[in-house]
């Protein structure tokens, strides 16, 4: 096929086993990294057994700080069938997971919707992605999606051209957040775990105070019943170990000029990381665990 799935619409020649000249690198069927329960999503999602998160290979930004280097842009994993990803889904509810939490799936759209074909598991099914969507490519998968858990990282084009070579990021993200509070326009919870809704990340990055002030203000006026989820995670990874302003983790101040912001705008559908979160140990191990 000629790919369109994600907003580049690179037209990439995809098999089932290859990608000539697409952006992501990645054919049609899945590759996955690691299979496994995760316990460093929001509370609401890891809960206290787990998100079964299934982490796809490829991705359709090029962040330079990206924390799963390897993963996004070396595409290691490993290849397996629609089958194998549905038995996956099976055996990581098996396991008690409180969702199934898939990890940049966009290229694998249509591979993702086939094995929730073969096997719909009766736990939600989480859509984490970097926010860098096609409204084509989620409506395709409408009605299969319970929870969006999407990125909102840059509301400045200049930004999103420098780190992640995507100038148009940033309305694209907006579109794709206003098409999943369409499809889930409600959050619903049962016992601590959210059932359906949408939550919306953002990730603090140096010198980046303002951007991240006005990515909250646009949620909070345009996707009221949402979850907004302040993150603060932020290592120089990858490439942004040699860029300036991005080479270091953020300050105290920039965090606090942010969190206070938030809390006195009386906007109560909100996370918050400690800033202690910037450490190496919360990024997984890409094993090839239960894949």
């Amino acid at each position: 096929m000629k790919c369109s799935l994600c907003p580049r619409k690179c037209q990439a020649q995809r098999t089932e086993d290859k990608n000539l000249n697409g952006f992501c690198k990645m054919p049609l069927l899945p590759r996955v990294a690691r299979a496994a329960l995760h316990f460093w999503e929001e509370p609401c999602i890891s809960g206290q057994n787990g998100s079964g998160t299934v982490f796809f290979s490829g991705c359709s930004l090029s962040c330079v700080f990206c924390q799963n280097y390897d993963v996004s842009h070396n595409g290691y994993g490993k290849d397996i069938t629609t089958e194998r990803l549905a038995e996956i889904f099976r055996e990581l509810e098996q396991k008690g997971a409180h969702n199934i939490n898939l990890v940049s799936p966009t290229h694998y759209a249509l591979a993702i919707k086939k094995a929730l074909d073969i096997y719909k598991p009766n736990i939600p099914i989480v859509y984490n992605s970097n926010g860098y969507e096609s409204k084509e490519t989620l409506k395709l998968l409408e009605g299969y999606i319970d929870i969006f858990l999407l990125d909102f990282k840059y509301f400045d084009d200049e930004k999103a051209l420098r780190f992640s070579a995507a100038k148009d990021y940033p309305q694209v993200a907006k579109e794709t957040i206003l098409e999943a509070y369409r499809q889930q326009p409600n959050c619903v919870f049962g016992v601590g775990i959210m059932k359906k809704g949408v939550i919306i990340r953002h990730l603090l990055m140096p010198q980046a105070t303002n951007d991240a002030i006005n990515i909250f203000e646009w949620v909070k006026n345009n996707t009221p019943n949402a979850y907004f989820s302040l993150m603060s995670q932020y290592i120089p990874y990858g490439e942004a170990v040699n860029i300036k302003p991005v080479n270091r983790k953020i300050t105290k101040r920039e965090y606090e000029k942010v969190l206070n912001y938030i809390l006195e705008s009386g906007f109560q559908n909100t996370y918050f990381q400690e800033k202690e979160s910037a450490s190496e140990e919360f990024i997984p191990r890409f094993d090839l665990s239960g894949v």
